[in-house]
């Protein structure tokens, strides 16, 4: 969200930061044709050059962006008004879903409860299958895995009622669609009157066997600035047999909204944890034990971090073979950076904004420089 104060709506925006001569750089690419993109991230259509895609809102528009004689221009791959009274894409996550060798990318939009597959054509171009459409639903977060580990890949989503800022009920549940197995929608995980805006689904535990992670939102009363906490953020763990009403607590935070998890070896010792952006409690790190079916290790890294997205990203953006974490500490007005020295996260600040909170940081992805140079 970039216009004045963060409150009304400018262009989407998207900051590509690159790092040379030991500073950090930033470009800027803008797109008044929506008011927001969620999410950026690397695609490369079957026999073309890789680019950008971004997803947008208001209006709802799945661009792709390259980079040519130092000027961005962009290739619209979907767009749509679904009917509603909001028109978003809100998520999207990219996987060879029908086996094909061609990659697809799957979008979960609001208000209309749209997941729909781009999928490349065997003759060009892409069309666009709705695997569900339920009126007044909002879709905020997709994955792509193998729970069942039978080899054909899954999509997860998270339908849930719209958005209640007052802290009333919010139902909401966990989809799976099998796009290259019929593509009806199966609720995995049912969150009665609560719901979920952030999920993972990876192999954390390293059986060899993906998961599904479900940050549940808290239960609150009020509003700001006298919210209470009835029942907290809880982390819940659904593996391929376990019941949509089963899902196991791994985590408690105290905290009213968690929508960013995120995972990899950050202290490098060939175990994978998890960190959990809250709203306001701050980052946590979560480490599985002896059984990871239980309830995990908990330790908060830093009190000082928070924001309503919170955007957070494990990577190993500087190669040396040990994994970064990075985070949009929007309350802050900070981009930042953490390196694991001795076993301990050191924090460093890649940019800083004059006026803190001026801007909401809705997805953090890495690219390769090849694409934006």
């Amino acid at each position: 969200m970039t216009g004045p104060n963060g409150m009304q709506p400018g262009a989407a925006r998207m900051e590509i930061l690159t790092r040379s001569g030991g500073q950090w750089h930033t470009e800027v690419v803008e797109d008044d044709s929506s008011n927001v993109f969620h999410k950026a991230f690397v695609y490369t259509p079957p026999g073309a050059a890789p680019g950008i895609a971004t997803i947008g809102a208001t209006g709802a528009a799945v661009k792709l962006w390259r980079r040519s004689g130092g000027q961005w221009s962009s290739e619209t791959l979907w767009e749509a008004e679904f009917g509603g009274t909001r028109d978003r894409m809100r998520d999207a996550e990219v996987a060879d879903l029908y086996g094909d060798g061609r990659p697809a990318i799957a979008v979960g939009t609001h208000d209309m409860g749209v997941l729909g597959i781009i999928r490349p054509q065997e003759s060009g171009g892409f069309a666009v299958t709705e695997l569900s459409r339920t009126p007044n639903t909002w879709i905020h977060e997709v994955e792509i895995g193998d729970l069942n580990g039978d080899g054909t890949l899954e999509v997860y989503a998270t339908p849930s009622d719209p958005n209640d800022l007052d802290g009333g009920e919010q139902r909401g549940s966990v989809v799976r669609y099998v796009p290259n197995g019929g593509g009806e929608p199966t609720v995995v995980a049912d969150l009665g009157d609560r719901h979920a805006k952030e999920i993972w689904v990876g192999d954390v535990d390293g059986d060899g066997r993906d998961e599904l992670y479900v940050a549940v939102e808290a239960h609150t009363t009020g509003q700001d600035p006298n919210v209470q906490i009835v029942d907290p953020v809880e982390i819940r763990r659904y593996d391929h047999d376990t019941a949509p009403t089963e899902g196991v607590v791994i985590a408690r935070i105290q905290d009213r909204l968690t929508r960013f998890l995120t995972v990899g070896d950050l202290d490098g010792d060939g175990k994978d944890e998890m960190i959990a952006a809250a709203f306001s409690s701050g980052l946590w790190l979560l480490r599985p034990g002896r059984d990871p079916r239980a309830e995990w290790a908990m330790e908060n890294i830093d009190r000082d971090s928070g924001g309503f997205e919170h955007a957070a990203l494990v990577a190993d953006l500087d190669a040396n073979g040990q994994d970064e974490l990075y985070v949009a500490a929007d309350n802050q007005g900070e981009l930042r950076r953490y390196v694991w020295v001795n076993g301990r996260p050191r924090r460093e600040v890649i940019r800083s904004r004059e006026n803190p909170r001026s801007m909401m940081t809705w997805n953090i992805m890495p690219v390769p420089r090849s694409l934006v140079e």
